[in-house]
């Protein structure tokens, strides 16, 4: 009986597979099975635009060396309290200063004599970053808070970005679009086909990477005018993959 049920059931499965290896189309099964994501004509674009920075962050702070953390603390918070008036007075918002980086640490030499080390005092280091909207004050700005800190000044560097970029982002994102259709009529042309609509669209906003301008301070030396400071240009782009179907 149980021999009866086995030669049924493999006589089925061979008809099945007699029936689907006929089959010259796909066109009676489920919708679907054989399409892939990769169907059609895929490229990428890509749009790049020059935009002219509105905004210069500065990273900056005190650092303060005495025989004790007490000693140091007291006086690296006076000097940072005048740097905070400095850039409060030339128009640096208090929401646009930002505390990066506190620290405590041992100051120590080796002692020949000991052969060891030993601790010679604490450095208190207090850096921040301040966010410049005018960006025509930088020089300025910096030149304030070198005075305002004194020889505890530290003016790390500075680097400059777009407050809002979306705009630049749109002009962008059309040369993309404009760049990812050229393709795929080009590829079209020379695979005899003829290109149809997209279905699939994917966009990839590339940050311009902040590159900062050394403009190390150890010391506040009075200058007969602010440092020059020249924001240029700054390169934004954009890449979308645009996939477009293939009529005939």
């Amino acid at each position: 009986m149980k021999k009866g049920w086995f030669s049924a059931i493999g006589l089925t499965l061979v008809l099945t597979m007699v029936f689907l290896s006929g089959c010259t189309t796909t066109a009676a099964l489920p919708k679907g099975i054989f399409s892939t994501q990769q169907e059609g004509i895929w490229v990428s674009g890509t749009g790049k635009v020059l935009a002219v920075p509105d905004i210069a962050t500065l990273w900056l702070g005190i650092e303060a060396q005495e025989v004790s953390v007490a000693e140091a603390q007291a006086k690296a918070t006076e000097a940072m309290n005048k740097v905070m008036d400095a850039l409060s007075e030339n128009g640096v918002a208090e929401k646009d200063i930002q505390t990066q980086r506190f620290s405590i640490h041992q100051v120590t030499r080796w002692d020949d004599i000991k052969q060891e080390e030993i601790v010679i005092g604490y450095r208190v280091s207090n850096m921040v970053t301040a966010k410049i909207r005018d960006i025509d004050k930088a020089g300025i700005i910096i030149d304030a808070v070198a005075q305002a800190g004194g020889d505890l000044t530290r003016i790390d560097s500075i680097a400059f970005s777009v407050d809002d970029p979306s705009a630049y982002y749109e002009e962008a994102r059309e040369k993309a679009m404009e760049d990812a259709e050229a393709k795929a009529k080009q590829l079209a042309k020379l695979a005899g086909v003829t290109l149809g609509k997209p279905t699939y669209i994917s966009e990839a906003i590339q940050v311009p990477p902040i590159y900062p301008e050394r403009v190390y301070m150890e010391a506040a030396i009075p200058a007969p005018a602010p440092p020059p400071i020249s924001p240029g240009e700054m390169e934004i782009s954009l890449t979308v993959q645009v996939a477009y179907v293939i009529l005939d």
